[in-house]
């Protein structure tokens, strides 16, 4: 199952949220991420955490159903809406609407989803860009000419890099050091990032 996980950062352009949603199976709303949802015309079906940020308003257009107060303050909305999402067999989910605004907490939801990567795929999507957290190897479909970047946010054995202009091989990146894997470029239509341990955010400009 596919999922669409809208938060209440940065606003989204209306185009791109109902792009994100019909390649969805399951729209969540991470409690005031509900209003954004509307306000681009996407209905979520479910709004979860502990709805202190979703307004009055969307209260009132959207079934009372729909929404699940988590009360746990010892986790994040995000979190709340994984777990959510776990419990369901989600395998895929999109995160829109998760970075901007506060940066503490663009870089705590980064930090976050780290625990829930061995049982989803998850990837955070702007308007032109898109960020997979990684513990394991992938391919991905790219542009050729995009850029491609590589932020090791902790230490990652025998990275192997294809179809980029720039490769490596069997390369130790270390948690801070990314010299060697910003902007680089995708020379074909599929790259692939192999690894042994680690953690990886991935970013592909579309």
């Amino acid at each position: 199952m596919r999922a669409l996980l809208i938060g209440n950062g940065e606003t989204q352009e209306a185009a791109f949220l109902q792009h994100l949603a019909r390649q969805a199976d399951l729209i969540l709303a991470a409690d005031g991420g509900a209003d954004r949802a509307l306000s681009a015309g996407v209905r979520p079906d479910v709004i979860i955490g502990d709805l202190d940020s979703v307004s009055p308003q969307a209260k009132k257009i959207l079934p009372a159903e729909k929404f699940i107060f988590v009360n746990n303050q010892n986790n994040t909305d995000l979190e709340k809406a994984l777990d959510y999402l776990i419990a369901h067999q989600c395998t895929q989910c999109t995160l829109t609407g998760f970075v901007g605004g506060r940066w503490d907490f663009t870089f705590g939801n980064f930090l976050s989803v780290y625990p829930y990567l061995d049982k989803m795929d998850i990837c955070v999507a702007g308007k032109g860009w898109k960020i997979w957290p990684l513990t394991h190897s992938v391919t991905k479909a790219v542009r050729p000419g995009a850029r491609v970047s590589l932020i090791p946010a902790a230490d990652c054995q025998n990275v192997t890099l294809q179809g980029l202009v720039y490769p490596l091989e069997h390369a130790n990146l270390s948690l801070g050091r990314t010299g060697q894997t910003l902007s680089n470029v995708a020379k074909l239509s599929q790259i692939t990032i192999s690894f042994d341990k680690g953690f990886l955010l991935l970013y592909i400009e579309d």
